[in-house]
């Protein structure tokens, strides 16, 4: 299967008209699609659990260098156990950690807030790009607008299982074929308020291949024709395991093509780099790909998304 690319004149009608939510909650609004979420969304999702078995859906942060990761997590000690010996200090002996991050790239598992991207100097409901500022950070669309949790039902689509292969290959997308044959043949529906996602394998190829630099090798993702049916269903959150574009990609005015429409049109919440391999496995084992899911962003003030640890529950 090839990715199916919009033209890039529908891409431009997404967003200035048929896929804007600008207003649709309110001019003061920062939450766009979490406001498709609901206490009784919430209560359905609780409604899948029977197990209690717990399956995240985070990688493991990885403090090195590598081609699609040159500036890495830092992490060092302030003060660990082999400064101490019996008898020699005081009684107060204990470890503290720094670390820090960009975590928006193709590694960390993250979530996206509206204030990070832009499109023609504005972001989400039609504010100025200038309220997210290179002193004060996001001053508008910061991720404290999903910090009370994302608790919902979560639908896997697992492109690879569905077409009978290992991983969707790099410069192709997971799209609406794939969503269509998991609601057919999985027995799933994707509804308003739930986080849709998107298995490729890439992530988890990773592990055994080693890091490509996606600019030049490429990278699987969602194919940007799915952004019709993400605002028909209301979905809330949209992620896969990759950074949610396929590249390379045809446009000449899009670099990002369902970051640019999602966020910045949609105001669509998007969860980059999730491991979903485990996940995958869980599904395929109970012949069921619908499940809760939370997903609890830190609380940062003025930043544009947060690493996240997403749980599954069965």
């Amino acid at each position: 299967m090839t990715v199916s690319w919009p033209a890039q004149d529908d891409l431009l009608k997404w967003m200035s008209s048929d896929l804007r939510n600008w207003g649709r909650w309110g001019d003061d609004d920062q939450r766009g699609t979490l406001n498709h979420l609901s206490p009784e969304k919430t209560m359905q999702a609780v409604s899948l659990v029977s197990e209690g078995v717990t399956v995240s859906c985070a990688r493991p942060v990885d403090f090195k260098a590598s081609i699609d990761v040159p500036r890495p997590p830092q992490h060092f000690m302030v003060s660990a156990g082999d400064s101490f010996r019996r008898g020699e200090s005081q009684d107060r002996q204990v470890a503290m950690d720094y670390f820090g991050m960009i975590f928006h790239g193709h590694t960390v598992t993250h979530i996206d807030s509206l204030a990070h991207f832009f499109w023609d100097g504005q972001t989400y409901n039609g504010r100025p790009s200038s309220v997210v500022s290179t002193a004060e950070g996001a001053t508008e669309f910061d991720v404290m607008a999903g910090s009370g949790g994302i608790v919902t039902k979560g639908v896997l689509v697992d492109a690879p299982l569905l077409r009978g292969v290992d991983f969707v290959e790099r410069g192709d997308g997971v799209g609406l074929a794939d969503i269509e044959a998991a609601e057919r043949d999985h027995g799933v529906r994707v509804e308003k308020g739930d986080v849709l996602l998107l298995r490729t394998g890439q992530l988890g190829r990773r592990e055994i291949v080693g890091p490509v630099d996606v600019w030049v090798d490429g990278s699987a993702g969602p194919s940007p024709e799915i952004l019709p049916l993400l605002h028909e269903r209301e979905v809330a959150v949209m992620g896969s395991d990759t950074g949610n574009d396929v590249a390379p990609n045809p446009y000449e005015r899009f670099t990002n093509p369902v970051h640019q429409v999602g966020i910045v049109s949609m105001g669509l919440w998007i969860l980059d780099n999730a491991w979903l391999d485990d996940l995958a496995e869980a599904c395929e084992q109970r012949g069921r790909w619908e499940f809760m899911i939370s997903i609890l962003p830190l609380k940062l003030p003025t930043v544009t998304g947060s690493p996240v640890n997403p749980i599954v529950i069965f």
